[in-house]
């Protein structure tokens, strides 16, 4: 999976942490809590916003730099890891990290807290968008945000290419998986298995193609000791053991099927809540490349197949999710509460709690594979990292999500420049939101949430004075 975090700033979090770690105490910190840690946890929900490159300085800087419960050599691992699994890099990071404290719990009221309060936020907001969405207020705030999610999505596609494409071979898989999806109408699984399957056999016949470093490049020892240091032993419960992989996947299984079952038992197979449990299940597994690769398989399934929502409710989805804390995947609660919603599930006079079910449906399903992936694979697949031929399909996969993204950035450009099709005219002000949304993106380099709230002030004075 392509990490988030540039490889410049991996590669000097070290330097930065020696230069900001006060030298006087020399002495590792006494043993940290579960219930310090949990108070930590809780917090950090609450404030990660930045996306996942800002959420992972947070926890460097708390973690590593302030409290000093990990090392920098062993967070940095821990983090090489996880950017290698489909998911959320920086909540599995923060799941991994909380288990190599304070075991399976530690591990789950890590992640689950790192998740809880964007998802009681964004239900909240989908209520109040969905609600209200047509007061002018609202709908003008949103006329502003959409331009500059299509700006957003650019600059995702442009800062993974720049990452990704480090040769002509994978170049070239990136301009088979934009003309497959953009021409051919390829669905994203395929896409994604295809280029997993390129990675295999480019591994073995090209591996200088494919040779793609999804680690740290140079890691410097820590400046000052660490609970979990450079030297501590790996605790008994992250070593490998058959039986505890057999316990951990029982236990997953069991908190997928018991949920899929129940679903399938009362309201059948075809019901609105059952697909969406099976569908995001399918989703969790394809997030190679982080939230903005799994959007197009989102919007393929939520939009086209489906109908949960409209193509203009996905973009402002997005936007919320960029404006909320948490993990920009949580953007699947919006889908799911959009669906439950306006689908009446539980009869007319309860939307919302239709809608707030689905969400929590949804973001069950999103991440119980994110949960199982630390505590069943983490011993696992440690011990193979750097393993080119496990590498290989992970480059290829990242190359083809490049594509992919471009493909989703002109499906949001058109439905923001030509609302009513292209017989309907072009939208001028949205074309020059975007632009001014494009240009303090990569010309002046303006955080995300701040490019997003100038744009839906612009878009209420617009639509102010179009009024």
């Amino acid at each position: 999976m392509l990490p988030d975090v540039p490889h410049a700033r991996r590669a000097t979090m070290s330097k930065s942490a020696a230069a900001t770690i006060p030298t006087q105490n020399c002495e590792a910190p006494a043993s940290v809590s579960l219930w310090e840690a949990v108070l930590f946890w809780l917090k950090l929900g609450f404030i990660s916003f930045g996306g996942p490159a800002g959420q992972i300085s947070i926890m460097h800087a708390e973690l590593v730099e302030r409290r000093r419960w990990i090392s920098e050599r062993r967070f940095l691992h821990a983090l090489n890891y996880c950017m290698l699994l489909p998911g959320p890099e920086a909540q599995q990071l923060a799941t991994y990290l909380g288990w190599l404290l304070h075991r399976t719990w530690g591990g789950v009221v890590a992640g689950v807290l790192f998740v809880l309060p964007s998802l009681f936020i964004l239900i909240a907001l989908s209520w109040i968008y969905i609600a209200f969405g047509q007061v002018g207020l609202v709908a003008g705030l949103f006329y502003g945000i959409k331009p500059a999610v299509t700006a957003i999505v650019v600059q995702a596609a442009c800062r993974i290419g720049s990452r990704a494409l480090k040769n002509g071979v994978l170049w070239s898989i990136a301009a088979a998986s934009f003309v497959a999806i953009f021409a051919l109408g390829v669905p994203f699984p395929f896409i994604v298995s295809g280029a997993a399957l390129t990675g295999v056999i480019g591994g073995r016949v090209a591996p200088g193609s494919f040779g793609a470093n999804h680690g740290v490049a140079a890691v410097s020892a820590s400046a000052l000791p660490a609970i979990v240091g450079d030297d501590t032993p790996t605790p008994a419960h992250a070593r490998f053991s058959w039986r505890r992989l057999a316990t951990v996947l029982g236990c997953g299984a069991l908190l997928w099927l018991v949920p899929m079952g129940a679903l399938t038992a009362i309201y059948g197979w075809t019901h609105t809540l059952t697909q969406m449990g099976w569908f995001f299940t399918k989703a969790a597994l394809l997030t190679f490349g982080g939230a903005y690769a799994v959007l197009p398989y989102v919007y393929q399934g939520g939009v086209v197949h489906y109908g949960w929502l409209g193509a203009g409710q996905m973009i402002d989805g997005l936007a919320l999710g960029e404006t909320t804390p948490g993990p920009l995947i949580m953007v699947v609660a919006f889908v799911g509460f959009i669906g439950g919603y306006i689908g009446e599930l539980f009869g007319p006079g309860q939307q919302f709690l239709a809608g707030a079910v689905a969400a929590i449906l949804v973001s069950w399903f999103t991440f119980l594979p994110s949960f199982l992936f630390i505590l069943a694979g983490g011993p696992l697949v440690e011990a193979t990292h750097g393993d080119l031929k496990f590498t290989a399909p992970l480059t290829a996969i990242t190359a083809a999500v490049v594509g992919v993204i471009l493909n989703l950035a002109l499906f949001f450009g058109y439905h923001v420049l030509w609302p009513e099709g292209f017989g309907g005219g072009f939208d001028g002000p949205s074309a020059l939101i975007a632009v001014f949304a494009a240009t303090a993106l990569f010309r002046f380099r303006v955080q995300v949430i701040h490019v997003i709230m100038a744009c839906g002030l612009l878009g209420l004075v617009a639509r102010t004075i179009a009024v």
